[in-house]
């Protein structure tokens, strides 16, 4: 494939948010470049792929206007499916409720969506990197060899890391109590509740998050932890944290007798929100790069396919000079800014309580599973952030 140079619109990353903004932006006819610097889309996993059914999608973002590709998925992307979230305190106390989901198989759904844009008439490039960004030129290098490329709009959806958020001057990524770190391992050979996900609180195995068990199906599972530095004991890492859930943990540890590790995921999950701007000049950010997660739960599939669809939307719309491209900001916001803005203000409240197990468990305690619920969501109802905030005082 020899590319074209000039391009309406180049999307940089090829997960979930990028190649939904591909598909919009070339379904609304522009001229499409997706760029992925994987040699193969998907792989190596970098994150999770547990998604709530779509009508809880619809409850999580009432205001949203979610792409089409969440509402039908294919089986053949489905390991498979779950129906109950149930929270381990740290004295080990469980409370659950209900919430249908699937647990995708990550490397076919990425794949899935990408060949989505494709039809859609965009074009893709595989194991290209983007090296720099001035203005609307990128420089690339890859399997297609070293070249500049020149696009009318950037859409930055290159995660938590992102090489067009940086060099455009919308994100500063240096707060460590708003980056978590994810280490999860697929094991073979486990005995676990096929129909829950189980997240399990405490400091001494994940400080600042928590770790959590997610079947794929059979005696296969996810089990991880997310945590953040800035909570962790001194000298300790997140492997190690991993093997104290794996080995150690006094309900969760029998699970695993046994078992054997096939596969290690890591990656950076950006808890600390979204950035007071996502549009600079010609380049947008979503997903991952524009903190588009619900953070007290870490989940983001989901809004970053919205802010995908929004950012392709909007950038088509802008190059046939329909509207300006300031105007992504304000669209993404209205439409899920207040559940990523309300579920940051949740998280601080609860990193208060996870500095103490005692505290943790006793909010875990008071709170009914639709109030736990609604916090997993990133919601707040007022008797619950009274709650909160009364613990929180007790700590002090």
């Amino acid at each position: 494939m020899t590319p074209e140079r000039f391009y309406d619109i180049i999307v940089i990353g090829a997960g979930p948010a990028g190649s939904t903004a591909a598909m919009y932006a070339a379904n609304a006819g522009a001229n499409v470049l997706l760029i992925d610097k994987k040699k193969d889309i998907g792989s190596p996993i970098q994150c999770g792929g547990f998604l709530p059914h779509y009508e809880e999608l619809e409850e999580l973002l009432p205001s949203a206007q979610l792409p089409s590709t969440l509402e039908h998925i294919p089986s053949s992307c489905i390991h498979t499916s779950t129906r109950i979230h149930r929270f381990i305190a740290p004295n080990l106390e469980p409370k659950e409720f209900e919430v249908p989901a699937d647990v995708l198989d990550r490397s076919r759904f990425d794949k899935y969506l990408a060949r989505e844009a494709i039809k859609a008439g965009a074009e893709l490039m595989v194991a290209t990197r983007v090296d720099s960004i001035d203005g609307d030129m990128v420089s690339v290098r890859g399997v297609h060899g070293e070249f500049t490329i020149k696009g009318k709009v950037i859409i930055g959806a290159d995660g938590p890391t992102s090489l067009a958020a940086r060099t455009s001057g919308l994100i500063d990524r240096s707060d460590d109590m708003g980056r978590a770190v994810a280490l999860e391992y697929e094991l073979a050979g486990v005995d676990i509740d096929p129909e829950a996900v189980e997240m399990f609180f405490g400091r001494d195995y994940a400080p600042g998050g928590y770790a959590w068990i997610i079947s794929q199906g059979g005696d296969t599972a996810n089990i991880g932890v997310g945590i953040r530095q800035p909570l962790c004991e001194k000298g300790v890492s997140a492997q190690d944290y991993l093997h104290r859930f794996m080995y150690e943990h006094a309900r969760a540890a029998p699970m695993f007798k046994g078992a054997s590790i096939t596969a290690v995921i890591s990656g950076i999950v950006p808890v600390g929100g979204a950035p007071p701007q996502t549009v600079k000049g010609n380049v947008i950010i979503c997903g991952d790069a524009a903190g588009h997660l619900i953070a007290t739960n870490g989940g983001g599939i989901p809004t970053a396919m919205v802010g995908g669809k929004i950012a392709g939307e909007t950038a088509a719309e802008a190059v046939s000079g329909k509207c300006q491209l300031a105007e992504y900001d304000a669209r993404w916001r209205k439409q899920m800014g207040l559940e990523i803005k309300t579920s940051v203000y949740v998280k601080r409240l609860m990193d208060g309580l996870m500095r103490s197990d005692p505290m943790m468990s006793t909010a875990m305690k008071m709170l009914t599973p639709e109030q736990m619920k609604a916090l997993q969501r990133g919601r707040l109802p007022e008797p619950v952030k009274k709650i909160l905030q009364s613990l929180n005082t007790g700590i002090k």
